[in-house]
């Protein structure tokens, strides 16, 4: 049987039994496209080898792909699809923890100042603007705010209803009066969307915003802006650390408030939509800031409530 068969019928049984799939997709499609037009047992252990390693430094994406591959190859040795497995035993520890960068405030506001019809192109600069800021402001993920349509906005309440999000769940999610001005402003100026669909956000043409799109136009913006890392990351910062912003940002304002930081965190899970604290402690990236915060909040415990 050939690979690109046993992989098109392996994504069609994991869809069909309502996982997503979405990303494992793409990773298998890739696979097909390094591996060529080969039957399954074609597949040389060299070959996939150098699929999973990649260029650069071993990273948690080479476990993703692992993975990926390990459940493909479960699914065609079970029906006698694949004589055996050209996967390696293990995969290799991964070296260096990937850090999200915290932007900082000066950095946020020149990555809206960079917003221009030269760089948004297919989006309109407004469109763009409230993105960003739907996406700090909020805590939501791209697909999240992408998905929103114009019932799940309520700008008079100030509330999002966020709809089979990541793991099927849904949420509420209030935002700030100001945000909600932002959104109300929004649906009154944006592009007139085309009668197929009702999506919140729309291009200048009326469609839907594509993930990809909103990307792209975002490095634009980054580059203009200047926000880069210097601490020798493989990786820039990108669109998803808005989302770590917004939770590290949130728990240094609490520190500033004198908060209850147990409530507060508990909070902030279930803002941002996770099942458990161990989800958000992921997004609390320790930053001088933040660092200073929490000292000063021990050295007032420790000295018996004194002040900073």
């Amino acid at each position: 049987m050939k690979l690109v068969q046993t992989v098109t019928q392996y994504i069609t049984l994991k869809q069909s039994l309502g996982f997503r799939f979405q990303s494992e997709r793409i990773i298998l499609k890739t696979f097909c496209r390094a591996m060529g037009k080969i039957r399954m047992n074609q597949v040389k252990p060299v070959a996939v080898r150098a699929f999973l390693d990649g260029h650069g430094p071993v990273t948690r994406h080479w476990s993703r792909k692992w993975e990926t591959l390990r459940g493909f190859y479960g699914f065609a040795l079970a029906r006698g699809w694949a004589r055996r497995s050209p996967l390696p035993a293990q995969a290799p520890k991964v070296a260096v923890i990937f850090t999200p960068y915290i932007y900082s405030m000066p950095e946020l506001q020149r990555l809206l100042q960079a917003i221009s019809p030269e760089r948004t192109r297919s989006l309109s600069p407004l469109t763009m603007r409230v993105l960003l800021l739907l996406l700090y402001g909020a805590g939501l993920r791209l697909s999240e705010a992408l998905k929103l349509e114009d019932a799940d906005v309520d700008v008079q309440d100030a509330l999002l209803q966020v709809r089979c999000s990541k793991f099927f769940k849904s949420r509420l999610v209030p935002v700030g009066p100001k945000l909600a001005g932002v959104l109300a402003d929004y649906a009154r100026q944006r592009p007139a969307g085309g009668v197929s669909h009702r999506r919140f956000f729309r291009s200048s043409t009326g469609a839907p915003v594509n993930c990809f799109t909103v990307q792209r136009v975002f490095q634009a913006l980054r580059l203009a802006a200047d926000v880069k890392r210097t601490d020798g990351s493989r990786y820039q910062p990108r669109l998803h650390d808005l989302r770590h912003t917004a939770a590290v940002h949130r728990l240094v304002a609490g520190y500033r408030d004198g908060a209850d930081l147990q409530m507060l965190l508990v909070q902030l899970s279930t803002y941002l939509g996770h099942v458990s604290l161990a989800g958000t402690q992921k997004y609390l990236t320790m930053t001088p800031e933040l660092r200073e915060r929490a000292s000063a909040r021990f050295a007032r415990y420790a000295l018996g409530g004194s002040h900073e």
